[in-house]
């Protein structure tokens, strides 16, 4: 795999795309119901804001990044359906987003995965939460996800990327770079990446999502190499509204590749 730094994608914010790609919101909404929000530093002076829904120090925690325009109060009520599926929830943000600092980029969008991540197990284990761990990414928090899988892996069971696409050539295409030497190479280097991805992975994508079409869950699918990995279309759902239409699909998957991978750890 060719070595690639957070840096390197900083040749999409020189070209102009967080103005176009970035859609921050303040946080307005204190935590409740004995959720806690943190603030994560993750460069000299700027710290990012998370909320831990923690209901049982035994089941499994999932370090889920958001998607675009949405903010961790936004999972106030969601979590609790995580909840009753018995898994706790560490929802965490991007910079300039809810109680972020900061203003979001590409670069960082990436390279913060690094400090949450390790800010993610300090929490647990300061917690006392012992159970398995898990990364998640949603649409635009997949990019975050997929870094934390594959540069940051040690002590995840599995990753999870809803409604998200790995492919990062039509970005670059977008803003003519793909045929630069400096885009050219960090798309090669972004789909190295990809490939490199050892935790057992699960894709779930509406059957009619028009923001990240089904064929970009297809492309990801198609770039990864681990085994097992699964791809759950949630059929008539778009980009959205899947969790409300296909909710039942979504989460008994999502149980069902966690359980899986318990059963296969214990075995070993």
């Amino acid at each position: 795999m060719a070595y690639l730094e957070p840096s390197d994608y900083r040749i999409l914010d020189e070209a102009g795309a967080p103005a176009s790609m970035f859609y921050p919101r303040d946080d307005l909404w204190p935590a409740t119901n004995g959720a806690r929000d943190q603030l994560i530093e993750v460069a000299s002076g700027i710290s990012v804001g998370a909320r831990f829904f923690g209901a049982n120090p035994e089941w499994p925690t999932l370090l889920y990044f958001h998607g675009n325009g949405e903010i961790a109060s936004d999972y106030d009520d969601i979590s609790s359906i995580y909840e009753d599926r018995g898994m706790n929830l560490f929802v965490a943000e991007f910079r300039g987003y809810g109680a972020s600092g900061g203003i979001p980029t590409v670069e960082a969008l990436v390279g913060d995965a690094h400090p949450i991540a390790s800010a993610f197990h300090a929490f647990l284990d300061v917690e006392g939460y012992t159970g398995a761990r898990w990364i998640m990414g949603r649409s635009m928090g997949a990019q975050a996800a997929l870094e934390a899988a594959a540069q940051a892996p040690t002590r995840f069971g599995g990753l999870i990327i809803e409604s998200g696409a790995g492919n990062i050539r039509r970005s670059l295409e977008r803003y003519g770079l793909l045929d630069t030497e400096r885009g050219g190479l960090l798309a090669k280097a972004h789909d190295e990446k990809i490939a490199s991805i050892a935790l057992p992975t699960l894709i779930i994508h509406g059957q009619y999502d028009d923001l990240v079409p089904l064929a970009r869950a297809h492309e990801l699918f198609e770039l990864m190499t681990v085994e097992p990995r699964q791809l759950v279309t949630i059929p008539e759902a778009g980009h959205n509204d899947l969790l409300w239409v296909g909710e039942q699909l979504y989460f008994d998957s999502i149980v069902a590749f966690i359980e899986a991978a318990r059963v296969a750890g214990a075995l070993e």
